[in-house]
């Protein structure tokens, strides 16, 4: 019986080994053809003479490929360019490919395309946010705020002497209209005579027409003067507010960070809606805010620290978990962060599970394992993962079979029944039957 068993298990890993991954072919091999090229790819790239020195920049071959003197040689790969899109190339397409530009390897790191063109501001993403004091000229009339100081002046109204006074019991005959006065929270500011006036909202050059005119009534020519002394006094309270908040670190910034919903928390603008966008549009959309409230600052939005993404490996994995992505992953990187994978793991059906947009379950099923036994070189299962996928890797057929053996004889019937019951025999060389 073991004998058979033997046999059976030996069968059925030939049959596994048989049905390896065989990469698909876009068109029958050429050889001839590849040989060709690749001979006259070794004459171009060919070492240059001692007697004729040239520079280290690489030299452009016919093929499209490169060498230089201190790296001479071509380098015999495959590249996913040679699908064209008509699918999965193999290792029968490779041929001497544009590896590298610099004999060194490129260690520092060649200049990729940017990972994305343009980053969009998520949840739990770390800004600094640095206020800066425009000190341009605007464009309209500037309009007193509260806490602003003017002040108030005439050559002519209030003094006994004055030509063209009138005595009033009110003036007593002394000058008491000169002053400085402060907006008040209520907008206003108040006068001898007049009372009280509403400024708030109003340019200088209005409230100057204004007292002008409500001073007649009791100066024949009262020549009133309005003067801005402290202005801007809502952007002297921004500033010295972020000056003096918590997490300044030098200069006027402060540090926040984008809640779950979305916004940001400014001083004086409250909640300020970011989910989505770009640097360049928050800024754009928090100095709209701002010049609602106040004239004369600017804001620079600096991403100090992006929102961690995670991805999730279980199953047959060395050490399974949540694993940090710290840049572009892919399926076999995700494994790779498990520490790799277990013997009787099914890799040709890694599954993927995903949340889209509007928080919905999707998944995908790939087959890694040509990839990780070498027998595909670009293999188009290897996908980018995103933010919080689910990254399966299921057991085998076999193992599945092993763990209910496991289950069933070894633990269930052996458990409860002796195994020379089971098997009719008992250790004195009798029958149990």
């Amino acid at each position: 019986m073991l004998i058979a068993v033997s046999l059976t298990l030996a069968a059925v890993l030939a049959v596994a080994l048989a049905q390896g991954d065989k990469p698909a072919r876009l068109t029958p091999p050429r050889e001839a053809t590849h040989r060709a090229a690749n001979i006259e790819l070794v004459q171009c790239m060919a070492p240059l003479p001692e007697q004729e020195p040239q520079p280290l920049s690489a030299q452009p071959c016919a093929a499209g490929s490169y060498t230089s003197n201190a790296s001479p040689y071509p380098i015999w790969g495959v590249d996913s360019l040679a699908g064209r899109g008509r699918g999965e190339v193999g290792w029968d397409s490779r041929g001497f490919i544009d590896w590298q530009n610099f004999a060194q390897g490129e260690w520092v790191g060649h200049a990729r395309i940017a990972q994305i063109p343009e980053y969009r501001l998520r949840a739990d993403d770390q800004l600094s946010i640095y206020f800066l004091r425009t000190r341009e000229v605007i464009a309209t009339p500037y309009r007193l705020q509260v806490g602003d100081r003017i002040r108030v002046e005439s050559l002519t109204a209030g003094t006994s002497s004055s030509p063209g006074s009138t005595s009033s019991p009110a003036s007593g005959g002394e000058d008491s209209l000169n002053r400085e006065v402060e907006v008040q929270p209520d907008g206003t500011i108040t006068l001898p005579l007049v009372g009280r006036v509403s400024v708030a909202g109003r340019s200088i050059e209005a409230v100057n027409a204004d007292l002008e005119q409500r001073f007649k009534e009791y100066y024949r020519n009262p020549e009133i003067t309005v003067s801005p002394v402290v202005t801007n006094t809502i952007l002297e309270d921004l500033l010295d507010t972020v000056g003096f908040s918590r997490g300044i670190q030098g200069g006027r910034r402060i540090e926040t960070r984008v809640t779950p919903s979305g916004h940001l928390q400014l001083p004086r603008l409250g909640d300020v809606l970011v989910q989505g966008l770009s640097l360049a549009e928050a800024k754009a959309e928090i100095d709209a805010r701002y010049r609602q409230v106040s004239p004369g600052i600017s804001v620079t939005v600096v991403l100090e620290q992006r929102a961690p993404r995670f991805v999730y490996v279980l199953g047959e994995v060395n050490q399974a978990g949540r694993f940090e992505m710290q840049g572009p992953t892919t399926v076999n990187m995700a494994i790779s962060l498990a520490s790799g994978w277990r013997i009787g793991a099914n890799l040709r059906q890694v599954v993927v599970f995903r949340r889209g947009p509007d928080w919905r379950l999707m998944a995908t099923m790939v087959d890694v394992q040509g990839a990780l036994y070498a027998r595909r070189p670009v293999p188009a299962d290897d996908i980018w993962l995103n933010d919080s996928d689910i990254v399966l890797v299921p057991k085998s057929a076999l193992q599945i079979a092993d763990e209910v053996i496991e289950q069933v004889f070894t633990r269930g019937l052996y458990g409860v029944v002796p195994e020379e019951v089971v098997w009719g025999r008992n250790f004195n060389g009798g029958s149990s039957l």
